[in-house]
């Protein structure tokens, strides 16, 4: 077995281990590969074991491991600035860090004029840390949808979070944020929280998927 399906082994372990502690089904918990900064190869290793999605942080970074890895996606986890809008959608398959009305009223307008189709997760901050990781306040979603206005070019598929480290409670304020948005909007709204510390922590929150990166590739 390899370094990268040892860990792969120990992180579902996890997640499975932590989802019947809390009497929620492993299967609806995904997992995803956070690979930024990690080279060509080592996701090629984690291919070999199955795992084709991944999640970087940077565009060009991205585009370098798109055009080695023609069976791979990719999601955009980091921010994304309105410069790189069009490679970013040319190039991932989901943006995860939309946080603001401008940034979505220029992927709505390329996405038009490739012709393409994106999922879309709104980055949340209810703890004012955005200058430091991004993200909107909870007045932000609004402005938000209403520049998507569900289009289906740009679907919402969830809310995407990164808690500061150590507040534990954050996990609940947002599963509980997420249940009030899907009643607000009628749909249901993906939560994608917790990493490599605290995917338990997560997982017993609510999350419908946790993002590794040091778990599954190492220390960078």
């Amino acid at each position: 077995m390899t370094g990268f399906a040892e860990r792969l082994k120990t992180i579902r372990t996890r997640i499975c281990r932590a989802a019947k502690n809390c009497g929620r089904d492993p299967n609806s918990i995904s997992l995803l590969a956070v690979s930024k900064f990690h080279p060509v190869e080592l996701l090629q290793e984690a291919m070999e074991c199955g795992v084709t999605h991944f999640a970087e942080n940077y565009v060009q970074e991205a585009i370098v491991k798109s055009e080695a890895l023609p069976g791979a996606t990719f999601a955009l986890s980091g921010p994304l600035q309105r410069n790189k809008a069009k490679p970013a959608l040319q190039h991932f398959t989901e943006l995860m860090t939309v946080d603001r009305p401008e940034l979505a009223s220029r992927l709505l307008r390329i996405a038009e004029e490739l012709d393409i189709c994106r999922d879309i997760w709104i980055q949340v901050d209810l703890w004012e840390q955005a200058s430091k990781v991004g993200g909107c306040s909870s007045k932000g979603i609004q402005p938000i949808l209403d520049v998507f206005e569900n289009s289906p070019r740009l679907p919402l598929k969830g809310f995407m979070a990164i808690p500061p480290f150590g507040l534990t409670m954050a996990f609940g304020d947002l599963a509980v944020f997420r249940n009030e948005w899907q009643q607000r909007i009628g749909q249901r709204i993906l939560l994608s929280m917790g990493m490599s510390d605290d995917l338990e922590v997560a997982i017993r929150a609510g999350t419908d998927q946790v993002r590794v990166g040091t778990g599954l590739f190492g220390e960078r």
